[in-house]
C-alpha cells in the first residue's frame, strides 16, 4: 500500500481546530481525507457515529487497545479515551489520499512522532485564554464545571505548542483558514 502523507490538527478544546479542518477538507486540491478517530465519551447530539467518532464504550476501547488496534491512544479525561485506529489510515492511504487529523495535543504529538517527515503538525492556538473560554461558553455544549476543567487543561496544553511543526493562530477566522491553506499547500508540495 502507498503512503499519503498525514497532517495533524491539534489544539486546546475550543481553539477553533474543528472548523479549520473542515475547510481544509473542502479543498480538493489538496485529496484529503478526514480520519475518524475513536472515543469513549458520550456523543453529543449533533454527531455521527462513524462520521464524527467511532463511538465505543470504555471496556471496548481498552480491550482494543491490548489488541493493538490503535497508532496512537489515550486517556484524556476520567474514562473518556480517545485514539487512532490503523484500520483507519490505511483505508485513507488505499484511496491514494492524504490524512487530515483533528486531535487532542498529546494525540498529535504521538502522531507526529509516528509519521516522522511524512506529517505535519499544527498547533491551533486562540488569541488567549478569554477568547477561549468565551468560545467554550458560546458552544453551550457543556456545564460551567465541565468548561472549567477544560480551560485548565487548555493551560497546560500550550505549553506544549513549540513541539509543533507551526503554531497558527486563530484570532480571525478568515486569517487563520488562508493560513491553514498555504501551510497545507507547501507541505503537501514538499
Amino acid at each position: 500500500m502507498s503512503k499519503g502523507k498525514a497532517i495533524i490538527f491539534s489544539a486546546p478544546s475550543g481553539a477553533g481546530k474543528t472548523t479549520i479542518v473542515r475547510h481544509l477538507l473542502s479543498v480538493t486540491e489538496f485529496h484529503l481525507s478526514f480520519s475518524v478517530s475513536a472515543t469513549s465519551r458520550p456523543i453529543r447530539g449533533h454527531e455521527i457515529n462513524g462520521k464524527d467518532y467511532f463511538f465505543i464504550s470504555p471496556e471496548e476501547f481498552r480491550t482494543r487497545a491490548e489488541a493493538g488496534d490503535f497508532l496512537e491512544w489515550e486517556e484524556v479525561y476520567k474514562d473518556q479515551y480517545y485514539g487512532t485506529l490503523h484500520a483507519e489510515i490505511e483505508r485513507i492511504w488505499s484511496e491514494g489520499k492524504n490524512v487530515i487529523f483533528d486531535v487532542d495535543v498529546i494525540g498529535g504529538l504521538n502522531l507526529k512522532k509516528h509519521f516522522g517527515n511524512n506529517g505535519f503538525a499544527v498547533f491551533v492556538q486562540p488569541p488567549n485564554i478569554e477568547v477561549l473560554r468565551s468560545r467554550l461558553h458560546n458552544r453551550s455544549t457543556e456545564a460551567a464545571e465541565k468548561i472549567a476543567v477544560r480551560i485548565a487543561k487548555a493551560q497546560e496544553e500550550m505549553s506544549y505548542s513549540p513541539q509543533f511543526d507551526y503554531v497558527l493562530i486563530n484570532d480571525q477566522l478568515e486569517i487563520a483558514l488562508q493560513d491553514a491553506e498555504r501551510i497545507v499547500r507547501e507541505f503537501l508540495q514538499s
